[in-house]
């Protein structure tokens, strides 16, 4: 028996229902039984009234029990999203940009780059004053909802609606931890979204004396200073639990707009909001009338103690190679570095008392493997943070004849080999020595105690400009040098830390010193450790180049003489643009530059002067030694024979210097000097001789260069 579908209006029978599943139905019309072919036998159940309420009961039943599936599995893939990019441990880190620290070689902070991070407080040890100062401003119901609070939510939103924009904000401080330590500062409702879902995470997990100590860690207090701990020692000089009510509410205040409030910059503004949080207390029942009345407006310091500089000359140049060794700084990273406090502090103490007038100056000290203990790049950092030692390209005069004397022993030449001293000209130049007198074939040994710019410019064309140029390069001179003889004499421009550097190759015995900030770090291939490595300059190469540098501090730079072996060269550029002393003793190697920015003259300045004396009050306070003593004054004048034979006797048993350099400081004295056959030394007045063709002429024309020349 088929289920009977509803008749048609047609086939109406009054008599019977309408929608009855079970009665007869009238299958004679073609229509009907056209029908019953369409029809299933179960679709009558559409038609009844009955059947379509529980049809939908169930769809709806089913859409329910789904949605609760989708809601856990949701919720399951939230907290695993939130274990593995919100670990708690992220909420301890402030959201700071990249910071570094960087320490000198003992330990102690010499720079910071970056922000000022403090150290994590407890607040379940902190003072209830310092705690419920944020409390009272920021989240009265703190220790009552369970990450946010709908009264608060609703109390901003009725202030909003009634001042007509954004005045009040309804986030909790479980919420401010979770914008601060896990997401970005923008407005979106996904991102408020977020701030909710990890909210609650943070209460789920952690305390709420955890999640306070953990927002008072982190929060910002402006000034670049992050954390409690910071704040108050940075505008109160005192450790938080130190703080009285007024500081306490002062910081807490800064929290709103710490930018603006800061006290440092803004001191009307922060006191103004302190009382503001006075107030507050008082209102939540923290603080009685009385003990808020009390409260005065807070002062705070106009310098933090210890406060560690953001930037040095030492710091500016060291922080590419530290950001390097350090790799990706998330939050705050420290570096240590080379820097030798105590040295660096002689280092601005011998350019401080150098009497530089208007003049600039520049010291750099290294080790011979080429570790910076001390920098110096100007007279002042904060008027000038230009570095003068590593920055300015200046032409190194004398100095750089280095290289002409080491291309010279690498050619088979020794401090005993001769160079004729005498005028010369090579492709239209004349080079000229500074005190305008030649002295015919001498000694290199002596040419370079008395930087003979003519014996340098005949040596320079005797061994080639390219075994020159190849000697500055392999110890370390980068910059450019033109291909032409005048380098010999310093015209090509190098800083003062490269020069520097090469001189410690000499001092080290391999070549090239590289300078660096940071302990060496050898992490470099294979294949760049075989063809990038040093080598080793000859020994006998090495001790003629040691015996000429020791000359010339006998010679031209008898001011930079120590009681210890010391070794050096002076340089001073055209017109006395430039003048310096390179050189080392004991363990150090030192570089000094002196002149002015504008690379303008300085009449009387010269490398064997200023920069000499530097050089050395450095090095005796460095290494720790005693000054050369002075001759003492003689109580009866003896005669002029007597007194220089005296002084030549002296110099023989005290340094026991070359002949030919005792014999040029006699001519200096304008006497002359004798040696007999037994070897004694006889030293007199000089005998009168025709005058030369360069003493007719004028003293501007005797000892000064002409147009593009260097001379010492």
């Amino acid at each position: 028996m088929s289920w009977n579908p509803p008749l048609r209006p047609d086939h109406h029978d009054p008599d019977r229902p309408r929608f009855w599943p079970d009665a007869p139905v009238d299958r004679t019309s073609p229509f009907d039984a056209a029908r019953d072919r369409e029809e299933p036998e179960w679709a009558p159940y559409h038609r009844d009234p009955d059947f379509e309420p529980r049809r939908s009961r169930i769809r709806w039943g089913r859409w329910i029990v789904r949605g609760i599936a989708a809601g856990i599995v949701l919720l399951v893939l939230a907290i695993a999203w939130l274990a593995l990019t919100a670990p708690l441990n992220k909420s301890l880190k402030p959201p700071t940009p990249p910071s570094i620290t960087l320490t000198a070689e003992d330990g102690t902070p010499i720079a910071r780059r970056g922000a000022v991070i403090g150290a994590p407080v407890d607040a379940a040890k902190l003072p209830s004053h310092v705690t419920q100062a944020f409390l009272a401003i920021e989240d009265r119901r703190f220790y009552s909802h369970w990450g946010i609070d709908p009264r608060g939510i609703l109390r901003a939103a009725w202030a909003n609606v009634g001042s007509g924009g954004v005045r009040q904000g309804g986030s909790t401080i479980t919420q401010q931890l979770a914008k601060n330590a896990f997401l970005d500062s923008d407005r979106t409702a996904a991102r408020k979204i977020r701030e909710v879902l990890i909210a609650f995470w943070l209460e789920a997990w952690l305390s709420k004396d955890e999640i306070l100590s953990r927002y008072l860690s982190n929060v910002y207090f402006g000034d670049n200073t992050y954390g409690l701990t910071a704040a108050a020692r940075h505008y109160f000089g005192r450790s938080p639990d130190r703080l009285n009510v007024g500081q306490a509410a002062m910081l807490a205040g800064l929290v709103k707009a710490p930018s603006r409030l800061a006290p440092t910059s803004n001191l009307k503004g922060a006191r103004a909001r302190e009382m503001v949080v006075v107030r507050a207390m008082e209102d939540a029942g923290f603080l009685t009338p009385r003990e808020a009345d009390r409260v005065q407006p807070q002062r705070v310091l106009s310098s933090p103690p210890g406060q560690i500089p953001t930037g040095t000359y030492f710091a500016d140049w060291v922080l590419p190679e530290a950001r390097d060794k350090a790799g990706e700084i998330a939050t705050e990273t420290t570096v240590k570095t080379t820097l030798d406090p105590r040295l660096q502090r002689d280092a601005e103490r011998a350019i401080r008392s150098a009497g530089l007038r208007q003049a600039q100056a520049a010291l750099v000290a290294m080790r011979p493997d080429g570790r910076v203990v001390a920098m110096v790049g100007g007279r002042d950092y904060g008027k000038s943070p230009f570095n003068r030692a590593t920055q300015a390209r200046r032409q190194p005069g004398s100095t750089f004849k280095l290289f002409v004397y080491l291309a010279a022993m690498r050619a088979g030449m020794t401090p005993d080999s001769m160079v004729d001293d005498s005028p010369v000209e090579i492709a239209g130049w004349k080079p000229r020595n500074d005190d305008g007198r030649y002295l015919g074939q001498i000694s290199l040994i002596r040419a370079f105690a008395r930087s003979s710019n003519v014996a340098a410019a005949r040596l320079t064309q005797e061994v080639g400009v390219k075994s020159v140029i190849q000697a500055a390069r392999d110890l370390g001179i980068s910059t450019p040098i033109p291909n032409e003889a005048t380098i010999g004499l310093g015209t090509a421009e190098v800083s003062l830390l490269e020069m520097t550097a090469a001189y410690a190759a000499i001092a080290n015995g391999r070549y090239p010193v590289t300078p660096r900030g940071i302990e060496k770090v050898d992490d470099k291939p294979w294949y760049q450790q075989i063809t990038g490595g040093t080598r080793a300059i000859p020994e006998k190469v090495r001790q003629e180049m040691m015996r000429l540098l020791n000359s010339s501090l006998r010679g031209t730079g008898r001011e930079a003489v120590l009681t210890v072996d010391a070794y050096g060269k002076t340089g001073t550029s055209q017109d006395s643009r430039d003048a310096w002393f390179i050189g080392f003793a004991g363990d150090l190697v030192v570089g000094v530059w002196v002149g002015n920015d504008d690379n303008s003259p300085n009449p009387g300045l010269h490398g064997g002067g200023v920069p000499a004396r530097i050089w050395r009050d450095f090095l005796q306070s460095a290494l720790d030694i005693a000054p050369v003593a002075r001759a003492a004054p003689v109580e009866e004048a003896a005669p002029v024979e007597d007194g220089v034979q005296g002084y030549i006797d002296n110099a023989i048993g005290q340094y026991m210097p070359d002949a030919e350099i005792l014999q040029d400081q006699a001519e200096r004295m304008g006497l002359d000097m004798r040696r007999g056959e037994d070897g004694s030394i006889t030293v007199g007045p000089r005998r009168p001789r025709p005058p030369r063709e360069e003493d007719r002429r004028g003293p501007d024309e005797r000892y000064g260069p002409p147009p593009g020349d260097e001379e010492e």
